[in-house]
C-alpha cells in the first residue's frame, strides 16, 4: 500500500501507547515543545480526552479512509464519543467554509463595483481637463492673460498638475504601492488566522480567548486559558503547572511523555532502589529518556537488564544515596519501606545535607511521617511520591504521580517524574500522598472485588459473562480497567499485573485509616474479606483480578 501524505489540520487515526487507535487531528505544537529526534512524527490532538503527543508517522492512518474500519473493531463508549466530536467538528466547520466562501465572494462583488465606479470617474475628470486645456490653447490673449494669473494664484501649477491633483487617488483611493493594504484577506487566510489551528497557539493570551477554536479542544485550551492567575507554563522543563484552589498543585506533562522522547533530563545522577514489577518500568523509562541512574535491588540478578540498558549498579542502598544526588524507592510495603532506610547499609547511612530521597512506595502516613523526620534530621531532603497504575502503565510510562513534602524537591524531580509518568499532582505536606494513595487503591480494589462478584453471578444464574461485560462496555462504566480484568477473567489469565497482595495490603491500610479519624468504611472492609479469602488460596502473587477464585472456590 503506498504511503499517504499527511499535512498539519488532517484528521487521523493515531495509536497512542497501549491503547486502540484513537481519532485525532494534527496540530502545531507548543513552541517550546522540540520535535523528538529520529522518525517523521506529528504532534496529534486526540479527541473526546485531553491527551495530545507526537506520534510517529507510521502509527498514523488517515481518519476518512479508515473511518468504517475503526468502528467495526471498537466499540467502547468514550471511542464513539471521540467519533461524534470528530463528526461535529466537521460539520461545524464546513458551516464555517460557506459562509467564508460567502463572505469572500460579496467582498470580491463588492471590490470590483468600487474599483469600476473609481474608472468611471477617472475618465470623466481626465474628459474634463481634457476640454478644459482645449479651451485654453484657444482662448484669446486676453484669456491666457487670465489664465496665467490664476495659475500663479494657485503655486504656478499647470492645468495638467490640477487634472492631477482632482484625480480619484486625492478622493481617498490608495496609490499602487499601497494597494495590498487595503484588499481584505482571502477566506483561507481567515480560516487560518482565525479557526483551530490558531486556537493552538500554546499559551494564548488570556486576554484573547481562541473563540473559534474546536470546542472538542476546549479542556486542552482552558487549562491554558481560563485557570486561576496562579497557574503558569513552565517552558523550560515543558510541564504545566496548575495551582488548585486545595493548594494542591499538578504538574502534567505536554505530552505523552514516555512515546515521544522529548524530555531533556535533568543533569543530577538518579538513584533507584527496587526493582519490582512498577520499579523495572519506572527505571526503564528514565534510562531512555536520558537521565544517569545507579539501580540496586535486594536480588541482584535484576538489575542485570538496565546495567545492559546503560545503568550503574550500587552495591548498598547506603552506597547508592551517597553517589546520587536524587535517589528514589520502590518497595512493597511499610516493613520493606522502613528496613531499606534504618537497616544496615540502609538510606539513612548514605544521606549527608543536601542528599534528596524520594520513597515511592505504598505505605500509611504514620510510617512516611517517620522516614521523612529521620532523612530530614540528618539534613536530607525528602519527598514522597506514591504512583497510581500498574505493570503495563509502569512500562508505557503513563503512571500518575502523588507527591508531597519537600516542593523544591518535586520541581527538580520534574524531568523524572515526566519520563515515569502521564501526570503529577503535589499535595502539601509529607502524609497527604500516603492517604490519597490508599483511597484510590481502596476504590480500585472494592470495584475490583465487585466486577469478580458480578461476573460470577451472572455465571450461577445461567447469564453469559461475556455479554455482561459488553453491556458494560457500552455503559458508564466502561473503562481500560474493566474491559483488561473482565478478560483477565474471561481467559483465566492472571499473570500479574498489580499483585493481588499488594492491593489486599492496600485495602487493610485504607480500613485503618478510616479507624484513625472514626470513618466507616464497610465497601471496603467486606472487598478485604474477599481477598483475604483469595490469598489463603494461593492467589498472592496473581494479579488482584484472580479475586474472582474467591467467589468459585
Amino acid at each position: 500500500m503506498a504511503a499517504v501524505s499527511l499535512r498539519l489540520g488532517d484528521l487521523v487515526w493515531g495509536k497512542l501507547g497501549r491503547y486502540p487507535p484513537w481519532p485525532g487531528k494534527i496540530v502545531n505544537p507548543p513552541k517550546d515543545l522540540k520535535k523528538p529526534r529520529g522518525k517523521k512524527c506529528f504532534f496529534v490532538k486526540f479527541f473526546g480526552t485531553e491527551d495530545h503527543a507526537w506520534i510517529k508517522v507510521e502509527q498514523l492512518k488517515p481518519y476518512h479512509a479508515h473511518k468504517e474500519e475503526m468502528i467495526k473493531i471498537n466499540k467502547g463508549k468514550r471511542f464513539q464519543q471521540a467519533v461524534d466530536a470528530v463528526e461535529e467538528f466537521l460539520r461545524k466547520n464546513k458551516g464555517k467554509d460557506q459562509a467564508s466562501s460567502h463572505n469572500s465572494t460579496e467582498e470580491k462583488n463588492r471590490r470590483n463595483s468600487s474599483e469600476e465606479r473609481g474608472k468611471q470617474s477617472a475618465g470623466e475628470e481626465k474628459r474634463k481637463a481634457s476640454l478644459s486645456e482645449g479651451k485654453v490653447k484657444k482662448g484669446t490673449g486676453e484669456g491666457k492673460k487670465r489664465v496665467s494669473s490664476v495659475s500663479s494664484e494657485r503655486g504656478s501649477k499647470s492645468p495638467l498638475k490640477r487634472a492631477q491633483d482632482q484625480s480619484p487617488r486625492k478622493r481617498g483611493r490608495p496609490p499602487k504601492d499601497e494597494k495590498d493594504l487595503t484588499i481584505p484577506e482571502s477566506s483561507t487566510v481567515k480560516r487560518v488566522m482565525t479557526g483551530t489551528v490558531a486556537g493552538f497557539k500554546w499559551p494564548p493570551s488570556v486576554s484573547e480567548p481562541a473563540k473559534d477554536s474546536d470546542p472538542h479542544f476546549h479542556h486542552f485550551l482552558l487549562s491554558q486559558t481560563e485557570k486561576p492567575a496562579v497557574c503558569y507554563q513552565a517552558i523550560t522543563k515543558k510541564l504545566k503547572v496548575c495551582e488548585e484552589e486545595t493548594g494542591s498543585t499538578s504538574i502534567q506533562a505536554a505530552d505523552s511523555t514516555a512515546v515521544n522522547g522529548s524530555i531533556t533530563p535533568t543533569d543530577k545522577k538518579i538513584g533507584f532502589l527496587g526493582l519490582g514489577l512498577m520499579g523495572s518500568g519506572i527505571v526503564s523509562n528514565l534510562l531512555k529518556m536520558g537521565h544517569t541512574v545507579t539501580v540496586w535491588n535486594r536480588t541482584a540478578e535484576k538489575c542485570d537488564l538496565f546495567i545492559q540498558e546503560g545503568a550503574r549498579l550500587g552495591r548498598t542502598p547506603a552506597e547508592v544515596v551517597s553517589t546520587c544526588d536524587i535517589t528514589f524507592a520502590c518497595v512493597s510495603d511499610p516493613k520493606a519501606a522502613k528496613d531499606l532506610v534504618l537497616g544496615p547499609s540502609g538510606v539513612l547511612q548514605g544521606i549527608r545535607p543536601g542528599k534528596c530521597y524520594v520513597d515511592m512506595s505504598t505505605v500509611d502516613a504514620d510510617t512516611v511521617t517517620e522516614l521523612a523526620q529521620v532523612i530530614v534530621s540528618r539534613g536530607g531532603r525528602f519527598l514522597e511520591a506514591p504512583v497510581s497504575g500498574n505493570q503495563q502503565l509502569s512500562n508505557d510510562g503513563m503512571l500518575v504521580i502523588l507527591a508531597a513534602g519537600d516542593r523544591g524537591l518535586y520541581e527538580d524531580c520534574s524531568s523524572c517524574f515526566q519520563a515515569m509518568g502521564k501526570t503529577s499532582f503535589f499535595l502539601g505536606e509529607v502524609g497527604n500522598a500516603a492517604k490519597m494513595m490508599l483511597i484510590v487503591n481502596m476504590v480500585q480494589g472494592s470495584f475490583m472485588a465487585t466486577i469478580a462478584e458480578g461476573l460470577t453471578l451472572a455465571q450461577v444464574t445461567g447469564q453469559s459473562q461475556q455479554t455482561l461485560l459488553d453491556i458494560l462496555n457500552q455503559g458508564q462504566l466502561a473503562s481500560i480497567f474493566l474491559d483488561q480484568k473482565c478478560q483477565n477473567i474471561l481467559q483465566g489469565n492472571f499473570k500479574p499485573d498489580f499483585y493481588l497482595k499488594y492491593i489486599q495490603k492496600d485495602l487493610r491500610l485504607a480500613i485503618a485509616l478510616g479507624d484513625s479519624v472514626n470513618h466507616p468504611t464497610p465497601m471496603a472492609a467486606a472487598a478485604n474479606e474477599v481477598y483475604k479469602r483469595a490469598k489463603a488460596l494461593d492467589q498472592s502473587d496473581n494479579d488482584m483480578s484472580a479475586v474472582y477464585r474467591a467467589y468459585i472456590h
